[in-house]
Parts: C-alpha cells; structure tokens; sequence
C-alpha cells in the first residue's frame, strides 16, 4: 500500500542506491510512481541498475559522495534523500580505516549540507552502535560502538539526527538475496558455505542477535519516508523479535535444509560484540511489521544461492 502522503510522484535521490539495500529499495520506489535518482560511485559494479534504464523516472550518476563539487547538483530539487552510501560491516572498515572514516562520516556530512533546505532526510544507520549491551536495548540505550565501522556510523547518525527533516533506522543485521548480492552478511555466509563447501566453523554458537531480511529493509525505509507515521521520534530500532536467534539457532535451521558438517569453536570473536536483544515496540507502534520470516528467507537463500558458482580458477577440484 503506499502511503497517502506521498501518492504523488516525488524525487527521490538515493546515495549508494546500487548496493545490496538500493538495488532492492529502487524498483520499489519506481513501482510507486516516483522519479528516482541514484548517486553510486560503483565500487561494488551497477549491475542490479542494469533493468531499470528503461524507466523513463529512473536516473543514475556515477558520483562519489566525498567529492562535495559533483554531489552538490545531484541533490538538487529532491524531495527526499535517502543515505545508504557507506563502507559497510566491521571487516570492509578494518580493511580501508582511513577511507572508511571519510566515506562514513564526512560524505554523510556532504549529503546533508548539499541536500535542498526541507527535503525529507532518511539515514541508514546500524544496531553495531549499541556495542556490547546487557539487557534489552531501546532507543533510548546510550551508544557504545566497538569497532571502527560502529564508530563511524554511529557518529553520521549524529549528524543527521540534528537535522530537522530527518530520521535514522537502526536495522537488525541483514541477510536475504539482492541484485547487489552480499556473502559477507552472516546468515548469507553461513547458508554459502553449507551448500558450496559442506562446512561450517562457527565461533561464539551463542551469541544472540535479531534479523531483518532486505526487502524488510526497503520496505521500513519507505515507511519512514511519510513524516507522519513517526510520531515525532527521530530514530527506530527496525526488525521484529520473532527473527531473534543464537548462530547455533540459525546453523540448525540451516541443516533442516541442507547437509553439511559444522565444527562449533573456542575461539573468534565478534568485534561489535553483537549479542544481545533489542525492543522493536516503537518502530512497530508507528504501524511497521516486518513480513519475511526467517524460514521464507532460508528458503530463498538456499534455493538462490546454490545457483551461485565461483569458480577459484587455481583448484583442480
């Protein structure tokens, strides 16, 4: 259904709208009616654009958004921008720190001083801000990041949260099949390897987290795009308790589906510390649930992925 306050066609400009979100999140918004413009700077490719040229409504422009001169008239006359442009998850982070703090952190601060004064402003933020947490978290759970990548999201989300027109969506961890696929996703990662290389090593089986799977992604961002429906708060927990499960949780709901040998071990850990429970009442009050269920989503997973081949061309095998 889409919402009454933007059954109008709007401009919608989203940063990083190539990636595993925006590549889910654009047909949707195009499906709607409105005219949507992609900033993406390619470095994971555009294949999942690829469909959407032949939509008179869909734009795309191959902009970096550190580089302040050419985003400043991508932005232009936008209704809406939606921010999802970032260098993504604590192993990308560790792997470029120093590109990482100036994509996560300055280039949110470009997209929101270039950005037309009033336009609806929507971040893409991350449960890693929380850190290591006792308890349930709420909104209101001071922030504590662990790692490089939780730090710098963690203070782009300051910066839009200061913004009158905005609101940023703390999203349990993603998994799910995506133009844009991404294998570094746990519970993507865990069903490849069941399926391509029949073994799993799991470390910290215990360690408890909540999932949200893409579409549900897209789904909460374009909810959140009606002012409305937020109720004058500024930042959601986005996922739902039902998807809350232990790694071991998730390996078992696994092998219900394929056959493959896990070795649960003593040693790894999780740099964001990302074991504990998080209370969703508020982004579920503004009238947002969550529809792909955990099975749904393994179901696509496995069926999807193993139509996956990569080939490691030094393997006679």
């Amino acid at each position: 259904m889409v919402p009454r306050w933007y059954a109008d066609s709007m401009k919608i400009v989203v940063t990083g709208g190539a990636g595993f979100i925006g590549s889910v999140l654009v047909p949707r918004l195009l499906d709607a009616g409105h005219h949507v413009h992609v900033v993406d700077n390619l470095m994971f490719g555009g294949q999942g654009m690829l469909p959407l040229f032949i939509n008179p409504r869909f734009s795309f422009a191959e902009v970096d958004v550190t580089h302040r001169d050419k985003l400043a008239p991508e932005l232009a006359g936008a209704d809406v921008v939606i921010h999802l442009a970032a260098l993504v998850g604590y192993p990308l982070c560790k792997k470029l720190p120093e590109r990482a703090q100036v994509v996560n952190v300055q280039g949110a601060r470009n997209v929101l001083e270039l950005a037309p004064k009033g336009c609806r402003m929507v971040y893409a933020s991350t449960g890693s801000n929380y850190g290591e947490v006792e308890g349930i978290c709420t909104e209101a759970t001071p922030l504590n990041p662990l790692s490089l990548y939780g730090h710098t999201k963690t203070d782009a989300e300051t910066l839009f949260l200061a913004h009158e027109n905005s609101v940023s969506l703390r999203f349990a961890t993603a998994f799910g099949i995506s133009p844009r696929l991404r294998l570094d996703l746990m519970i993507n990662d865990f069903t490849w390897q069941a399926i391509h290389q029949r073994y799993l090593v799991v470390y910290e089986k215990h360690f408890r987290r909540t999932f949200i799977h893409v579409i549900d992604i897209a789904r909460a961002i374009i909810h959140v795009m009606d002012p409305g429906v937020c109720s004058g708060h500024k930042v959601f927990n986005v996922g739902h308790n039902s998807l809350n499960y232990t790694k071991e949780d998730i390996v078992n709901l696994i092998k219900d589906r394929v056959d493959f040998m896990v070795h649960y071990a003593e040693f790894g850990t999780d740099a964001d510390k990302r074991d504990y429970e998080v209370d969703y009442s508020r982004i579920s009050e503004s009238g947002f649930k969550t529809i792909i269920d955990i099975n749904t989503g393994l179901s696509e997973m496995v069926g999807a992925l193993k139509l996956m081949r990569i080939k490691n061309p030094y393997s006679n095998v």
